[in-house]
């Protein structure tokens, strides 16, 4: 027996609050660049440039008490990770006015024996300049721009141009509210925000095109249906599996965020808010952006001996 978390007649008409949703997501768009242009982000060291200490150790490092040691020195925004092995530690920090990296790194390594036992090795150590952080920047917003132009091709090759439209609206609509979400809590945004937006971009396509296919379904099923009602009918038929997957993938964000760590901190607040407002997205802007980009086939005969479509609506994807 199938696990249901919606039941099987469920009928919800989402198409008749299409106007609301426009007007709320609208709002949250500007709201998301008026906190850009007022707030900006907090760009990590990946995009603003800064110094790079990888250490190794003898017994696994406690990353916990190595953070809280460096954030006695006062030197801003201190990361510490580990750096694939539990015994390899990154230590990412900001520039120090008044200060040269060698007399920010010694200071680290001041400090550093209080915190671990045993012999500390020093890899490397690195600087990230700011004209490697331009180029990161203008990289990551490429990755992104490519990603959404390859959406609006694949979708526009295996559907037609008005769902290419719609899909790519509505993940328009999303990065620009995952951008303004890191704006108004002033995480971090780093290269794995990058890779969280382009995850974000991929998860709501998989929303969207499940809908979608039962929309191209149904439109042959159903050559009488109007077009909004043949919409709510292919939202409803899906809903069952959109909101299992949202929740079997929430639980496991869930777990990332709370027991993953600083360093991942970031893309897992990212993913999670993804998956709300991709799911958002796929029910609210990208099947009702079909009416407004007037989405047609066959009209509905509604001559008397034409009759209307009468069966029930279908559940499951």
């Amino acid at each position: 027996m199938l696990l249901k978390l919606v039941p099987e007649n469920t009928f919800i008409k989402f198409i008749n609050f299409r106007k609301f949703a426009y007007v709320f997501s609208l709002m949250m768009i500007v709201a998301a660049f008026g906190l850009y242009f007022s707030k900006g982000l907090n760009f990590g060291i990946d995009f603003e440039g800064g110094i790079m200490v990888e250490i190794g150790t003898e017994e696994v490092a406690d990353i916990g008490k190595i953070r809280s040691t460096l954030s006695e020195l006062d030197l801003g925004d201190v990361k510490v990770q580990e750096f694939g092995d539990p015994k390899d530690v990154l230590i990412r920090l900001e520039y120090q006015e008044g200060m040269t990296v060698d007399q920010v790194v010694e200071k680290v390594r001041e400090v550093l024996p209080d915190a671990i036992e045993g012999e500390i090795s020093y890899r490397r150590t690195e600087t990230v300049g700011s004209t490697v952080s331009e180029e990161l920047i203008s990289d990551g917003i490429m990755a992104v721009i490519l990603a959404i132009g390859a959406v609006l091709i694949y979708i526009w090759l295996r559907f037609e141009w008005q769902f290419g439209m719609g899909a790519v609206i509505a993940l328009v609509h999303d990065v620009i509210l995952t951008i303004g979400m890191f704006s108004l809590t002033g995480l971090e945004f780093n290269l794995s925000t990058i890779a969280a937006i382009l995850t974000i971009v991929g998860y709501s396509l998989n929303d969207t095109v499940v809908v979608y296919d039962r929309i191209r379904e149904n439109l042959k099923k159903f050559r009488k249906k109007p077009m909004p009602e043949l919409l709510n009918l292919s939202i409803n038929d899906t809903l069952s599996r959109t909101v299992m997957t949202s929740l079997t993938t929430l639980i496991a964000l869930a777990s990332l965020f709370f027991l993953g760590g600083e360093g991942i901190h970031g893309f897992s607040a990212a993913m999670i808010w993804g998956i709300f407002v991709g799911t958002y997205s796929s029910i609210f802007i990208a099947a009702p952006i079909l009416l407004w980009v007037e989405l047609r086939r066959d009209e509905p005969d509604t001559s008397p001996e034409a009759g209307v479509d009468v069966i029930p609506p279908q559940k499951g994807s």
